[in-house]
């Protein structure tokens, strides 16, 4: 798929150091750089491992250089209620250099037609409560923000403490 000069495509092994470097910058963008410890090789088992957990679209631009300007990571989901798959979308980023030229639609665009494809009910993410130029790209997507619902997290020092029953 194109848009505004870009292409679209599944990431394969080659794009893990470009996708990583737009990762750094989604997490300095996010202000979270401090959450960030993956590496090319931790991405890559989880794209291309035995059991991948994850996919992943990256827009590059349609010149010589093919400079990668943004993606969307995404893993599938199951609604009880549905009875039916759905994909998640963990993270879309597009370099703010680039914003503004209907990339982040593009790729949103060729996600919710791999989730039409599959048979997903449902495609959902999550946005920071202060990232206003988001919320109103999504919104004027037509996604909904579902505002009475909450993410829970258990991370590192908590799951351990409940895996291993001390909770």
């Amino acid at each position: 798929m194109t848009a505004s000069g870009i292409a679209i495509a599944p990431v394969q092994r080659g794009d893990l150091t470009d996708l990583l470097a737009m990762i750094h910058a989604l997490a300095e963008y996010e202000k979270l750089s401090h959450l960030v410890v993956a590496d090319s090789a931790a991405l890559g088992r989880a794209l291309f491992g035995e059991k991948p957990v994850a996919e992943a679209l990256i827009a590059r631009e349609l010149s010589e250089t093919g400079a990668p300007v943004g993606f969307a990571l995404f893993f599938p989901t199951f609604s009880t209620f549905l009875g039916r798959g759905g994909l998640w979308l963990e993270d879309l980023f597009v370099y703010p250099g680039s914003r503004g030229q209907g990339i982040g639609r593009a790729l949103l665009l060729n996600l919710a037609g791999i989730a039409r494809e599959r048979g997903c009910g449902r495609l959902e993410w999550a946005v920071l409560d202060w990232n206003t130029p988001a919320i109103q790209f999504y919104q004027g997507l037509g996604a909904t923000l579902m505002s009475d619902w909450r993410i829970c997290r258990l991370a590192g020092p908590a799951l351990e403490r409940l895996a291993s029953g001390e909770v």
